[in-house]
């Protein structure tokens, strides 16, 4: 079968390493699916791996996209029919038309979800849940706090702690968000800087938070620490500031912090089957009940990704850039 992808043999700027290219889909072998892809977002983790700065570098040529939702076209597994909605767990190039993988890749998702839901669940809603629910037991009541909030992790961190009863105390660099997270289930949403510090500080009073989320760095990350209390933990899942995560002595002496990191891609090859699929299946009933919503900006055609791309660098964004299937 004739399909589509966007394919780079170079690592480079997305707009000059990425070309649209026809290719011949590959004979089935045994279990493996011939999917049909339905969208794939463009995530900033997609523009480091074309870039060559991600964490794992391609062998090259390779098809951009990492995460994407799919439909089982054709199968030569038992597992899979055609017509089952499915995402892949490690990366099968979702900017295409199409892609062949095996079946112990793919998750099966329910009838009804939104397909463009769907290729966001992977990544940030998975990260999300995992911050919150794999590092401490948290109650009702409970608080955490987490700069990056308007990050798509941010925001499913948001919606996620409203559903569970937990209080989320949510830094941002652009106040202008503050009432669409707030909307989104956060709790208290200050500037991440020093005075918004010192509001938060007056919010929580004599409490401290059980949680801290990161994915700035530097200074917004040592104020995090500050907001924590006794054997509490900071989590570290991102490095958007580019600045190392200095840890003073006395929080961690006095106060007996844990300091973790979080990549959820080493997350899934490490768990069993049945933690993904119990977790996706949690993730997947989350998002069709709408505790999960994920904006989405613009809908483009891959052959149309170099205005695609500039969308992704717009000043004013609101919601993801997605890759759809074109009808």
């Amino acid at each position: 079968m004739k399909s589509r992808h966007l394919i780079f043999r170079n690592f480079g700027t997305p707009t000059e390493a990425l070309e649209l290219e026809e290719f011949q889909t590959a004979e089935l072998k045994t279990n493996e699916v011939l999917l049909e892809i339905q969208a794939s977002p463009i995530n900033p983790a997609d523009l480091n791996y074309i870039e060559g700065t991600y964490g794992i570098k391609p062998e090259l040529p390779s098809t951009a996209g990492i995460e994407c939702s799919a439909t089982v076209l054709e199968s030569s597994s038992s597992n899979f029919q055609p017509g089952d909605n499915v995402i892949p767990i490690s990366k099968i190039g979702g900017w295409a038309d199409h892609a062949v993988t095996i079946e112990n890749n793919l998750i099966r998702l329910p009838a009804g979800i939104d397909p463009v839901q769907a290729s966001m669940l992977k990544v940030n809603p998975a990260t999300a849940l995992l911050l919150l629910t794999h590092f401490e037991g948290l109650k009702p009541g409970d608080w955490v706090t987490l700069n990056a909030s308007n990050s798509g992790v941010g925001q499913c961190v948001a919606s996620l702690a409203k559903d569970f009863g937990i209080r989320t105390i949510c830094f941002l660099r652009n106040l202008d968000f503050k009432a669409e997270l707030i909307s989104l289930g956060a709790t208290h949403v200050f500037e991440d800087s020093s005075d918004g510090f010192e509001e938060a500080k007056q919010i929580l009073g004599k409490e401290r938070a059980k949680l801290a989320f990161n994915a700035v760095g530097g200074e917004s990350a040592l104020r995090l620490m500050k907001l924590l209390g006794k054997s509490a933990t900071h989590i570290t899942y991102g490095a958007m500031a580019r600045k190392p995560l200095t840890i003073p002595n006395g929080p961690l002496i006095f106060n007996d912090l844990r300091v973790r990191g979080l990549w959820v891609t080493q997350w899934m090859e490490s768990c069993g089957r049945k933690e993904l699929e119990k977790t996706y299946a949690k993730l997947a009933e989350m998002s069709t009940s709408g505790v999960i919503n994920q904006k989405v900006d613009s809908h483009f055609d891959l052959s149309d990704f170099p205005e695609a791309l500039q969308r992704v660098d717009a000043k004013v964004r609101s919601g993801k850039v997605i890759f759809t299937k074109t009808t």
